[in-house]
Formats: C-alpha cells, sequence, structure tokens
C-alpha cells in the first residue's frame, strides 16, 4: 500500500514546499501549477483507457463501464478548460482607481438610467433597492422601477422614493421583455440615457457604483461592466449547515475567482444584475435578447459580435439577497443550465455558422456546456458505478484501489491544492460535490429538456423574501439523497457481511473506498434539505463599538452589540424600561428609536419607521461598513463544522 501512496504523498509534499513560494497573481506561476494538474491528469486518463476497461462484448461490465469511461473522459476535459481559464486573472480596481484621479474634465457626466426589475417581490424588498439606487453618488442618473407585476402599492412607492415608475400591458419575454419595454421608453424621451444598469429586485447599489462602473465605459470598446453579486445573508448551504461563519455563499468562487479569470481571456460576460451597458449597442442588437431565459449572458455575445467587449470591476458594489431556501437555489440554477442550453443550440452557440464570435468565446462556451452536461452528468455514474459491483457483480473499472490510488491519487492531490491556491480555499473537494449533487437532478433535466426543446420554456423567478421562521424539510431532494445513502449503505452491507464473495475482498476496495466517500456526501446532503428557521425578516450583523445614546437630556455611552436595517442590540448594565424612546448614533448620524426588549446584559431598539429614517438608514447600512467579506478560507474550520453537523 506506501508504493500504492508514494506518488500521491510526493505530489502532497510538493504542495506543501512550492505553494507558498508563489503568488496567486502571477498567471505563470498558475499556468505552471494548472500544466502539472493536467500533466498528472493526462498520465491518469491515459492509465485508465490502457488498463482498467472492460474486455470489448456486450457484457454487463462492458456495458456500463465504457459509458463511464467515456463521460468521466468528458469531465476531465472540462476540468482542462477550467485549468486553462484559471491560468490568468486580472484585477481592474488599480485601472479604475487612477481613471477617477485623473483630473475631471468640465463635460457633463453622461446620462444613466438605471433599471430596477422587479414581479413579485415584496415591500421591504423594493423599498431598500430603491432608496439605495436614489442615493447613487453620481451627477447625472433617473431611476426606474419596471414593475411586471403592476402593483398600485409599489407606483405609489416609487412617487413617495422619488422614483420613475413604469410597467406594461403583458409580461412578454418575462425580465428581458420588460427591459425592452423600458429601452423603447427612455428611446422615446428627450434626454436619451447613453447607459443603462440592471439592478434586480433585491440588489441594493452602493453609493460608488455608477462611479467606478463608469470610469471603465471611457474605453469606447466596452459594451458591458459587471460587477459582481455579493450578498448580505446566508445561503441554504451555509445556513442549513450552521457553516455562514466559516465557508462563504456557494457564488463566491464564480465571483471572486472565476470572472476575473475569464475577463484575463477577454470572455467575461454580463450578469445581469449589477452590470452597465452601453445604451447605443443595445441598440445596435435589438435590445436585450429573448431567445433564452438567461438573456444576460446572450447580451455579452451579442455585443461582442458587434465589436463590444465585457470587462468585469470585481468590486462589491451591490448587495443582494441570495436565494434563502433549497427550492429557490435549485430554480435558479436550473434556469442558468436551461438558459445555457439554448445558447449553446441558438445561433450565438460555440458551433453556429451564423455566429461572428472568436475562437476564444467558442472554446469559453465550451467550457460552460462541459462544466454542466459532463461534469454533473458523471456524477451521477459516481452514485450508481459502486452500487452496481457491490450489489450485482458489475465491474465497470478493472483495478484495485492500490492501482487506482498510485495514478489517481498525484493528480487529485496537487489538484485540490492548486484550485485551493488560487481560490484561496473558495474551492474544497467535498464542498464541491455536496453543492454539484444538490443541484444535479434539477440541471440534468435542464440539460436533456434545453437540448432537445430549446425553445417554449417560461422564465422562472427566483423568489425572494417571504416567511421562513420555522424548520422545514425539502421533500423531493431528501428522498433522492436519502434513499441514495441508503442504497450505498446496504450495498455496503450486502457485498462485505450479507453475501461476501472473495471478488469483492480482492477488488472490493475501490468500491468501498468509493462508496464511503460518497456516503459522507450524501449524509451532508441530507442534512442541507432540512431547511433551518430563519427567525429574522432583516439580516443581523455583530458588531463591538461604543455607541452614544440619547435618553432624555441625558447621553451616555453603551456598546453595540448587533445591528440591521429594522433595529439593534445593546449591552448596557442599566437598560431603559421597554417603551423608552431613544436616539442612538449609528450609521454615523443620529437615529430615532424605541426599546423593546431586554436581554441578558442590555437591551434591543426598533428604528423608527419614518420614511426619512428608513432612507437614511438603508443607504448607511449598503454603504458596505457592515457586511464582512472572506478574504480567505481554511478547511479546519470548515471540516469542524461539517464534523458538527453529522454529529453534534
Amino acid at each position: 500500500m506506501m508504493a500504492a501512496l508514494a506518488p500521491g504523498l510526493v505530489a502532497f509534499g510538493a504542495c506543501l514546499a512550492l505553494l507558498p513560494l508563489l503568488k496567486r497573481e502571477s498567471s505563470l506561476a498558475r499556468a505552471a501549477m494548472a500544466t502539472m494538474s493536467v500533466a498528472l491528469l493526462l498520465r491518469y486518463f491515459v492509465w485508465r483507457v490502457t488498463h482498467t476497461l472492460p474486455p470489448p462484448g456486450l457484457t454487463a461490465d462492458a456495458i456500463v463501464g465504457y459509458p463511464f469511461m467515456l463521460a468521466e473522459g468528458a469531465s476531465l476535459i472540462a476540468v482542462c478548460l477550467s485549468l486553462l481559464f484559471l491560468s490568468r486573472t486580472i484585477d481592474r480596481s488599480p485601472e479604475v482607481n487612477a481613471i477617477l484621479r485623473r483630473p475631471r474634465v468640465a463635460a457633463p457626466a453622461p446620462l444613466v438610467d438605471v433599471f430596477i426589475c422587479t414581479y413579485n417581490e415584496e415591500k421591504a424588498i423594493l423599498e431598500r433597492t430603491i432608496i439605495g439606487a436614489t442615493g447613487i453618488n453620481y451627477p447625472n442618473y433617473r431611476v426606474w422601477v419596471l414593475d411586471d407585476g403592476r402593483r398600485l402599492w409599489l407606483r405609489r412607492l416609487a412617487e413617495e422614493l422619488g422614483c420613475h415608475y413604469l410597467t406594461r400591458p403583458d409580461n412578454r419575454h418575462a425580465k428581458a421583455g420588460n427591459i425592452n419595454h423600458a429601452l423603447r421608453h427612455v428611446a422615446d424621451l428627450r434626454d436619451k440615457p447613453e447607459f443603462v444598469s440592471i439592478l434586480d429586485a433585491d440588489f441594493v447599489p452602493m453609493p460608488e457604483f455608477l462611479t467606478r462602473a463608469m470610469s471603465l465605459m471611457q474605453d469606447d470598446g466596452v459594451g458591458v461592466v459587471q460587477t459582481p453579486q455579493h450578498f448580505i445573508n446566508p445561503d441554504p448551504i451555509q445556513s442549513n449547515l450552521a457553516a455562514t461563519d466559516v465557508w462563504p455563499d456557494e457564488q463566491r468562487f464564480f465571483f471572486d475567482i472565476l470572472m476575473p479569470a475569464k475577463d484575463a481571456w477577454g470572455t467575461a460576460f454580463c450578469c445581469g444584475t449589477s452590470s452597465l451597458i452601453r445604451s447605443s449597442g443595445l441598440e445596435r442588437i435589438g435590445g436585450f435578447p429573448t431567445d433564452s431565459v438567461t438573456e444576460d449572458y446572450l447580451v455579452t455575445l451579442r455585443l461582442k459580435e458587434q465589436g463590444l467587449r465585457t470587462v468585469y470591476l470585481n468590486e462589491r458594489l451591490t448587495l443582494g439577497l441570495a436565494p434563502e431556501g433549497l427550492k429557490e437555489y435549485i430554480t435558479q440554477r436550473g434556469r442558468w443550465c436551461l438558459g445555457f442550453m439554448q445558447i449553446f443550440r441558438g445561433r450565438s452557440g460555440p458551433f453556429s455558422l451564423q455566429s461572428r464570435l472568436d475562437f476564444i468565446d467558442r472554446l469559453s462556451l465550451v467550457d460552460a456546456f462541459m462544466s454542466w452536461a459532463a461534469v454533473y452528468g458523471t456524477k451521477a455514474f459516481g452514485l450508481v458505478v459502486p452500487w452496481l459491483f457491490l450489489l450485482f457483480g458489475i465491474k465497470a473499472v478493472y483495478a484495485d484501489l492500490p492501482e487506482l490510488l498510485k495514478y489517481f491519487l498525484p493528480f487529485y492531490v496537487w489538484h485540490a491544492f492548486t484550485m485551493a491556491w488560487i481560490s484561496r480555499g473558495r474551492s474544497l473537494a467535498i464542498m464541491t460535490d455536496v453543492s454539484q449533487y444538490i443541484a444535479m437532478p434539477a440541471v440534468l433535466k435542464a440539460v436533456a429538456t434545453g437540448l432537445a426543446r430549446p425553445q417554449g420554456h417560461k422564465f422562472k423567478v427566483t423568489a425572494k423574501g417571504g416567511d421562513r421562521n420555522r424548520r422545514f424539510i425539502e421533500w423531493p431532494l431528501l428522498r433522492i439523497y436519502g434513499a441514495a445513502l441508503l442504497i450505498t449503505l446496504f450495498a455496503i452491507a450486502y457485498a462485505f457481511i450479507l453475501h461476501l464473495r472473495g471478488e469483492s475482498i480482492a477488488y472490493g476496495g475501490l468500491a468501498l473506498a468509493w462508496s464511503l466517500y460518497n456516503c459522507v456526501v450524501l449524509a451532508i446532503v441530507c442534512f442541507i434539505c432540512i431547511e433551518q428557521p430563519r427567525r429574522r425578516k432583516a439580516e443581523r450583523f455583530e458588531r463591538d463599538e461604543p455607541v452614544l445614546i440619547q435618553q432624555g437630556a441625558a447621553s451616555r455611552l453603551v456598546r453595540l452589540a448587533d445591528i440591521s436595517i429594522t433595529g439593534a442590540r445593546f449591552i448596557d448594565p442599566a437598560p431603559p424600561t421597554i417603551g423608552t424612546p431613544i436616539k442612538c448614533n449609528v450609521y454615523g448620524q443620529s437615529v430615532v428609536a424605541v426599546v423593546v426588549r431586554h436581554t441578558g446584559n442590555g437591551f434591543g431598539v426598533r428604528f423608527e419607521d419614518a420614511v426619512a429614517t428608513r432612507v437614511n438608514v438603508v443607504r448607511a447600512f449598503y454603504a458596505g461598513e457592515y457586511v464582512s467579506a472572506f478574504q480567505g478560507v481554511r478547511a479546519a474550520p470548515v471540516g469542524r463544522a461539517l464534523l458538527m453537523r453529522l454529529f453534534g
């Protein structure tokens, strides 16, 4: 066994020695690590093809083994393409800072129309977004609420908060149709916008959003400036695993790592919300395309054909809501996958003769396709293949565990270290598997339906808000993965206890190790299916700072323990009585509040419900000071959180 482990241990030692000496931003260092991963991957796959396939023929081994090998090969191609794009990265913040330091010309700032797209979101969510949008620190812009729900109360709210309201008689083409209706409307105005910015209903812009994004539009070749999506609430994986403090939301790898890498290759793309788009470019392509439910990605491709590229500014300039429940999380991933399959089959697909995209753009589309279709398809095989051997003796892989470790372990170790290094810990193998298994049923369904029938699919809105104050079980997903976990456990018991065969002992080590790993992943997925209650409507953030409060004519210092946009909790040995009005100096200003409860070491307050107070509180809160970001992720705390969730 030590001989089988030796190559993996060498890879482990080499990574420990090399990575502290390398700079993540260096293209040479990233390319070197990626190249070594690819070399070890090829070494493994050559062995896999030449030494582990069943004999050809119409046998159960061959019928399962050869399709599995092809699926695995497709997945490995996806890994190679991913490593290719991750071998570069770019940070545009220094460029933006340099542009903003230049002396400003006397010409007026270009007019920007900010579109807030909404369908069925609740008032509390929309109010925050409108308040943030009307408080942007940019001299020449208008805010439009594009209401596809045609709600009278929203018209009144828009008027109250000082922005424009626009609706249409139907919901044709969903979000893309809503935006196109607004584009036609503003094009008929006397003052036409030079740029439009898209915000989803739950994304609140920070004050500097337009100023910093607009700086990159000085290059006439830029058609879209995309900024990342950051969230003030945990996603279902974080919340249901009780790992919010040690593991970032699932989108952080995409927005913090992958998009800067795509941008370095010139293949960054529009993600809809939190973007700024050149109006003349939209006119040239006829507005937002409607032949995919991911119209934002198509905007990039159509603009690229017109010579306008998308650039990515990796700065936290908007704050939104992550899907709060698994159902919404899965719906969102399924829609993204379906939309991409529509693009893949359409005139902007990588193999379309009508497309005028460059080779690198087409390769990026292939990369995205493989990450959906090949990777998730192989995950399904990864569950079933061990069952088939343990239960029925079907050998899809003619190898034992020591042989596999000799060839696969060096790649696995090197690739895991490479991805963790590039991503600052945002890519951990077991967590990647967990998130992929959660979305796998919806993704595979979207791949099949999108490829077979690209058109005729409805846009499914990701619901935000709502009542989530009780524990809830996502039964459809739990049935799938609970059953998979039980089958895996039964297969292990059947092969090694109930029906022990010599072949199981000789070749079952691989199936056993594989199945045990699957059990861990499946157990985590099952726990995630148990939705934990979220008792607060507004996210609350821990603080530890002195705050001046005023009660009548008296003023004194207390300590701020936590805060949200609706209230705060203070540490105070002599709390005021419940119902007492006070003024507290939070968010850099005096805010009127009322004491609503006593705590073990202090008291809690609710902020005044007046419009002026809500406006000041929301704008100050979404300036970003109260929301922390993950700079790096370490495996040990994540592992402890998983163990606590599984066995605590």
